[in-house]
C-alpha cells in the first residue's frame, strides 16, 4: 500500500469511526467518576476529613495573608498560602496556592485573561482584621468588613471561610463540612507509578496528582443553579444523598458531544464553574471558582451528612455543594446578592460583561452543514425574497473551503466569494463562514508552514508539534494560550489575507473543546504541552476561550477598531460573554431537546453569557413540521436566533412543508423583526449590567416560589413572558403569570389575572406570549427584507397598563456597527405613562464633548392597551399638535382579537423630549 494510500485509508477509518460516535453516542465514550481518580478519591471522603487550620494571620498589602498546615505533624505535607481580598460590591475573593518559597517542581497553573483589569481597581484596601470568638472554638476566628452589611470571616480551627451578614446569619461558606483538599506537585521518583489509562489512552502525569476539593454551603437557599454547560433542567437536582443511587456529578470538561442526552450530568462543550444560589427568605447568592482544569460538581441532598456529627448553624436552610478539579489552584469568589441581578453583575464585573453585537446578528440567521456552492447561497437568498421572509445572516460550514483548510475556498464551488457576499450585502444581509482550530498537516498549506516554522503549536509529551485527527484529517492544534500565537492568529483575518472574505464576512468557531476524533474522549491528551509549560489538563476548559478571543481580536483589527465582531463560539469559558455568541451545539430534532434548550440557554444567561441560543430544528435529526413550527415559534425569542442542520438531514428551509406551515414559520421570523427594538435595548442592558436578555422567571419574581423550578416559561427582559409548546398536539397548556399585575397577550391583547396558574388553549399559530401590565415596549412593525434595511422605519409603542393606569419602558438605538457607542453616541430614551400622559425622558449621559448619534425615525403608533375607549385625541407638546386617538388593529397584519385605543400618525421623533397628553 502507497503511503498516500495508507494515509487516506487512515483518515477513511478515523473519520468512519468518530461517525459511528455521531450516530450512536454513549456515555461509556466518556469517563465517569468512579473512572476520573481525583473525583472518586473526592467522593470518598467523609465529613471532617480536613485537618488543616489558619495559622499566622495576618494584613500584608491590603490582604488577609495565612498559612494552612496540619493540626498534627506531617512530613509529606507543606504549608499552603491563604490570600483573601475583598473587593467592592460585597465580593470576596479567596486564593489558595503551594509556597513558591518551599521550592515545588513547578509553577501551578492560574487561568490569565479572564478578570477584567478594572475588577482589580476595585479592590478595596484593608488595614486590619478584627477577632471573634465563634462558639467554642480555642482559636479566635478573623472578620472583615465587605461592606453594605457583611463580614468575610476566617475561622482559625478548624479552617473555615463563610460569609455572613454582620453579626448574623451566614450565607456562603467553603469547609464546614471539612472536605478541603489539595494535593501538592511533586517531583517523579523511582518507583513511582502516576500514569491513568483509559480506552487505550495513556496520561503520563508527570508531577503526580494536583487535585484539590473543597465543600460550599449556600444558606437559606431552596434551588441552585449555574455551572453549564449540560442538559439538564434549570434547577439544579441533588447528585449524592439518601435516595439517590448510581449517580454522577455534574461534570465540568468541554466534550465534542454528538446527540447529547437531556436530563445528563455529563460535560458538554462548554464550562462556567459558577454556581447560584436563591430562596424566598434570603434571596441570591453565587460563588465562582476560576480554574480551567476539568471539574466535577455534586449537588447534595438533604441528609448527605447525616452521620458526620458536625454542628452547623440548625436554624439555617442549606444546600451544600462538592467541589472538585484535577489541577490549579483556588482562586474563588463569593457573591452575596442579595438579588439575582446583582449575584449576576457581581460575577460580570469580574469576568467582563456581554459585548455589545451587532444590530444584524440580533436578527435571524440561516445554516446548514453545508450550502453547497454559489448557486445553491443564491438560490436560497432569492428563496426568501420570494416568500417574503425576512432575514439577515447565510452561513457556510467547512465544506466551502479547499479541503478543510481554512481561510480558503473551495476553487470550483465557490469561484467568486467576494461577489457572491456583495450581493448578499446590497440586500442588507451578511455571510458567516467557518474557521475552527485544527490546523491541517499539510506543507503546502500557508497556515501550518507558519506555524510549524514559527513552533506554534501544542506540543505533545516529548516536546514535539501535537498531531492529531480532525475534519482535515492528520491536524496540529494553535497554542492559543500564548500572547504571540494570538496576536498572530488575528492578523489571519485582514482582507489581505483572508483572500476572498469582505468586511460584511464573520465568523464561526466550532470544534474549539479541541475537539480530536482520535484522542482521548475525543479531545487533546491532558499531559500535551502549552505556553510556558503549562500542561493542557490545567487549561482544558479554556481553550476554546482563547481561541474565540483572538478571532473576535482578529475581526476588530481587520476593521482597524470601526467595526463590531461577531463570532460564534461552541466551546465556552467565563468571559465568553466579551468576545461573542454562543450556541447550545449538537442538539437533535425531538420535543425532549426543545424543552431542554430552554434551561440550556437560560443557564448560559445567568452565568453571564447573553448571546445564546440552540439550533432551531435540532442540529440532527429530521423534525416532523409540528415539531419544527413550534421550534421556529420558540426560537424567535432566543437572544441568538439561527437555523441549523446535519448535512445528513432532508433540507428544512421555512418554506418546504407546505403553505400553512410557511406561514406560520413566516410569523414566528416576523415577530422577531417586530421585537427587535426590544431585544437591542436588552442587549445594551446585559452589555452595562450583566443581566440577561433571557431570564427565569424568579430573576424577575424573586420571592414567588412558583417561579423558582419553572423553565418552560421565560421572560424576555422584565415585560415578556414567553410559555413553550413541549409535546406533540397539545391542545392545552397552564401558563403560571407571577405578580399581582394583570398580563396581555402579545397576540390579541387579552388581559390575564396575575399570581395564577391559566389553562389556555394551544394555538396553531403561536405560542403564549404575553405583555406585562406596567410595561411600554417599542416595535418596528413595517417588514424588509433584512434588519439593515428597517434603521429608518418608524416605531410603535405598545403601553400595557396596569391597575394604577401606568407603564414605562426603554430604547435604545445606536448606529447598530461600530464601537462609538462607547464615547457616548447613541439614543436612550425611558418612556412613562401616567395620569393619561407619556413622557420620553432622555436617560443617556451628556453629549458634551462626546460623540454623538442622531436619528429621525418617528412614533408612528402608540397603542394602550387597559385603557378605556372614550377619549377622542390627545395634545403633543412641545408641539402643541392635536392627534386622533382611535380604535385600531394590534398588529398590522393578521390581526385577530378586539380592536385596541391607538394614538395615529403622532410623528414625534425618537430622540426628543416630548409628552403625549389624552384628552
Amino acid at each position: 500500500m502507497s503511503n498516500s494510500v495508507f494515509h487516506f485509508f487512515l483518515l477513511f477509518l478515523t473519520l468512519f469511526l468518530h461517525l459511528t460516535i455521531v450516530f450512536s453516542w454513549k456515555k461509556e465514550e466518556f469517563r465517569n467518576c468512579n473512572q476520573t481518580p481525583f473525583c472518586k478519591k473526592a467522593r470518598s471522603r467523609k465529613p471532617g476529613y480536613c485537618s488543616l487550620i489558619a495559622n499566622d494571620i495576618s494584613v500584608v498589602d491590603g490582604n488577609v495573608n495565612a498559612k494552612l498546615i496540619p493540626k498534627t505533624s506531617d512530613q509529606d505535607s507543606k504549608p499552603l498560602i491563604l490570600t483573601l481580598s475583598v473587593y467592592q460590591d460585597g465580593i470576596l475573593r479567596l486564593k489558595i496556592d503551594e509556597d513558591p518559597n518551599l521550592n515545588p517542581p513547578k509553577k501551578r497553573f492560574e487561568v490569565p485573561d479572564v478578570i477584567v483589569p478594572e475588577f482589580e481597581t476595585k479592590k478595596l484596601w484593608l488595614q486590619r482584621v478584627s477577632t471573634e470568638v465563634i462558639g467554642g472554638d480555642s482559636e479566635p476566628s478573623s472578620v472583615v468588613y465587605l461592606g453594605d452589611g457583611f463580614e468575610g470571616v476566617i475561622r482559625a480551627d478548624p479552617f473555615e471561610i463563610f460569609v455572613r451578614e454582620k453579626g448574623g446569619k451566614r450565607i456562603l461558606s467553603l469547609n464546614s463540612h471539612g472536605l478541603f483538599d489539595f494535593e501538592q506537585l511533586r517531583a517523579k521518583k523511582e518507583g513511582d507509578d502516576w500514569e491513568e489509562n483509559f480506552r487505550g489512552h495513556t496520561d503520563t502525569r508527570p508531577y503526580g496528582p494536583q487535585s484539590i476539593s473543597f465543600d460550599v454551603s449556600f444558606y437559606e437557599s431552596e434551588f441552585v443553579y449555574g455551572i453549564p454547560e449540560h442538559a439538564t433542567r434549570l434547577g439544579l437536582k441533588p447528585t449524592r444523598g439518601p435516595g439517590i443511587d448510581h449517580s454522577e456529578p455534574y461534570r465540568l470538561f468541554n466534550l465534542d458531544v454528538f446527540e447529547f442526552l437531556h436530563e445528563s450530568p455529563f460535560g458538554l462543550y462548554g464550562s462556567v464553574p459558577f454556581m447560584l444560589a436563591h430562596g424566598k427568605s434570603r434571596g441570591t447568592s453565587g460563588f465562582f471558582w476560576l480554574n480551567a482544569a476539568e471539574m466535577q460538581i455534586d449537588v447534595l441532598g438533604a441528609g448527605w451528612d447525616a452521620d458526620s456529627g458536625i454542628s452547623l448553624p440548625s436554624d439555617q436552610a442549606r444546600i451544600d455543594t462538592l467541589w472538585m478539579s484535577e489541577a490549579g489552584v483556588v482562586d474563588a469568589f463569593f457573591f452575596v446578592g442579595p438579588g439575582p441581578k446583582d449575584v449576576v453583575r457581581q460575577y460580570t464585573s469580574v469576568t467582563g460583561m456581554p459585548a455589545m453585537p451587532q444590530h444584524f446578528a440580533t436578527a435571524y440567521h440561516q445554516c446548514r452543514w453545508n450550502y453547497r456552492d454559489e448557486e445553491d447561497v443564491e438560490l436560497v437568498d432569492s428563496k426568501f425574497d420570494e416568500f417574503d421572509i425576512p432575514y439577515d445572516v447565510l452561513w457556510l460550514d467547512i465544506e466551502h473551503t479547499d479541503g478543510k483548510r481554512y481561510f480558503t475556498w473551495d476553487k470550483v464551488l465557490f469561484p467568486n466569494p467576494e461577489e457572491m457576499q456583495k450581493k448578499l450585502y446590497a440586500k442588507g444581509r451578511h455571510m458567516v463562514t467557518i474557521v475552527d482550530p485544527h490546523i491541517k498537516r499539510d506543507d503546502s498549506y500557508y497556515i501550518h508552514r507558519e506555524a510549524t516554522q514559527k513552533r506554534y503549536y501544542v506540543k505533545d509529551a516529548k516536546g514535539n508539534d501535537y498531531d492529531g485527527w480532525c475534519w482535515p484529517g492528520s491536524s496540529s492544534y494553535l497554542d492559543m494560550l500564548s500572547p504571540e500565537v494570538r496576536d498572530w492568529w488575528v492578523e489571519k483575518f485582514s482582507l489581505q489575507n483572508y483572500v476572498g472574505s469582505t468586511p460584511s464576512l464573520y465568523i464561526w468557531n466550532d470544534m474549539n473543546e479541541p475537539s480530536v476524533f482520535n484522542g482521548p474522549e475525543v479531545t487533546m491528551p491532558r499531559d500535551a504541552l502549552h505556553y510556558g509549560g503549562a500542561e493542557h489538563r490545567e487549561l482544558h476548559n479554556a481553550y476554546g476561550y482563547y481561541f474565540h478571543m483572538a478571532t473576535s481580536n482578529g475581526l476588530v483589527k481587520r476593521s482597524n477598531g470601526q467595526d463590531r465582531p461577531f463570532v460564534l463560539s461552541r466551546a465556552i469559558f467565563p468571559g465568553t460573554q466579551r468576545f461573542g455568541a454562543v450556541w447550545t451545539g449538537d442538539n437533535t430534532a425531538d420535543w425532549d431537546q426543545l424543552r431542554v434548550s430552554v434551561s440550556m440557554v437560560l443557564t448560559l444567561g445567568l452565568t453571564g453569557i447573553s448571546f445564546s441560543g440552540a439550533d432551531v430544528g435540532g442540529y440532527f435529526g429530521n423534525p416532523e413540521p409540528e415539531l419544527l413550527v413550534r421550534w421556529y415559534q420558540l426560537g424567535a425569542y432566543y437572544p441568538f436566533f439561527r437555523a441549523h442542520a446535519h448535512q445528513d438531514t432532508k433540507r428544512r428551509e421555512p418554506w418546504l412543508f407546505g403553505e400553512r406551515n410557511t406561514e406560520i414559520m413566516k410569523d414566528a421570523i416576523r415577530m422577531r423583526y417586530i421585537l427587535l427594538p426590544y431585544f437591542y435595548t436588552l442587549f445594551r442592558e446585559a452589555n452595562t449590567t450583566g443581566v440577561p436578555v433571557m431570564r427565569p422567571l424568579w430573576m424577575e419574581f424573586p420571592y414567588d416560589e412558583a417561579t423558582f423550578s419553572n423553565d418552560d416559561a421565560f421572560m424576555v427582559g422584565k415585560s415578556l413572558l414567553v410559555q413553550g409548546i413541549f409535546t406533540e398536539k397539545a391542545k392545552s397548556v397552564n401558563v403560571y403569570m407571577p405578580g399581582e399585575q394583570a398580563w396581555y397577550d402579545l397576540r390579541t391583547g387579552i388581559t390575564y389575572k396575575g399570581a395564577s396558574s391559566h389553562k389556555l388553549e394551544v394555538l396553531e399559530e403561536s405560542i403564549p406570549a404575553f405583555q406585562r401590565a406596567g410595561a411600554i415596549i417599542p416595535r418596528k412593525d413595517r417588514l424588509r427584507r433584512s434588519s439593515t434595511q428597517m434603521v429608518n422605519d418608524p416605531y410603535t409603542l405598545v403601553i400595557a397598563l396596569n391597575s394604577s393606569k401606568a407603564a414605562e419602558g426603554e430604547l435604545y438605538i445606536d448606529d447598530g456597527k461600530s464601537f462609538e457607542f462607547e464615547q457616548g453616541a447613541y439614543i436612550h430614551r425611558r418612556f412613562v405613562f401616567s395620569d393619561g400622559k407619556l413622557t420620553s425622558i432622555n436617560i443617556a449621559p451628556s453629549a458634551s464633548g462626546r460623540s454623538r448619534f442622531l436619528s429621525n425615525c418617528i412614533v408612528e403608533r402608540i397603542i394602550l392597551l387597559g385603557h378605556s375607549s372614550g377619549p377622542k385625541s390627545a395634545l403633543i407638546k412641545p408641539a402643541n399638535q392635536k392627534v386622533d386617538v382611535e380604535l385600531g388593529p394590534l398588529w398590522l397584519r393578521g390581526s385577530k382579537g378586539p380592536l385596541v385605543l391607538t394614538i395615529r400618525r403622532p410623528n414625534v421623533r425618537i430622540a426628543d423630549d416630548w409628552t403625549i397628553k389624552i384628552l
